[in-house]
């Protein structure tokens, strides 16, 4: 699937978590060049107690002042990051291969199917992803507000919110495409990449017009 986000001119090539594997994995340090991230929803975050890094920064700038420094107060688009923890599943090697990071993606796709339907509270669910995984790790978690595209437009959002329209675990898996030139790959480029490999392609605007009539 592609998400093509109008606004910052990128797009992202994205699988559902649940049906990574290590060919798209590969596809996407490829074909895509970005940064391979997982996307899940806030309520997922909420039940994992996970937390934003900003906020970790925040809290430990006595302790550490250079975390200060750093505040991503500058965001354009943005009033602040949402990057979360990094993870690696605790049965890959480096964790960086693609087989590791599949590995990683998928298990953390199933660790939310559990959650959800077995109504796990939050002691129970971070327990169990202690379990499985470690981090600091290779697999960055982006977390979505919490009201998705009424909120925010940001790429998380529009991933999340495909999932959910499409019936699946809402974690989506996936990396911006960058062009040889080092820039966004154009929109024109995506498009035949697309066709020419039988994915689909689509634009913010499409996600946004279809998500008022799928809101769960």
């Amino acid at each position: 699937m592609y998400d093509h986000d109008d606004r910052e001119g990128e797009t992202d090539l994205v699988i559902a978590s649940q049906f990574v594997t290590p060919h798209a994995i590969r596809a996407m340090r490829k074909d895509g060049g970005g940064l391979i991230f997982l996307m899940i929803s806030n309520e997922i975050a909420q039940k994992l107690q996970l937390p934003f890094l900003a906020d970790v920064y925040q809290t430990n700038t006595e302790k550490y002042p250079v975390m200060k420094a750093l505040e991503p107060n500058d965001i354009l688009y943005d009033t602040k990051s949402s990057f979360s923890l990094y993870i690696n599943h605790r049965e890959t090697f480096t964790g960086i291969t693609d087989k590791d990071r599949s590995h990683t993606m998928h298990r953390f796709a199933e660790l939310i199917k559990e959650i959800q339907e077995n109504h796990l509270q939050p002691i129970q669910a971070t327990t169990r992803f202690g379990t499985e995984f470690r981090s600091p790790g290779h697999i960055p978690i982006c977390i979505a507000a919490p009201k998705l595209l009424d909120e925010r437009e940001g790429h998380t959002e529009l991933v999340v919110s495909l999932m959910i329209m499409a019936g699946l675990i809402p974690a989506g898996s996936g990396c911006e495409m960058m062009g040889d030139s080092g820039n966004a790959l154009s929109k024109t480029e995506v498009k035949k990449y697309a066709k020419t490999h039988g994915l689909i392609f689509l634009t913010s605007q499409e996600v946004k017009d279809a998500w008022p009539n799928h809101i769960p």
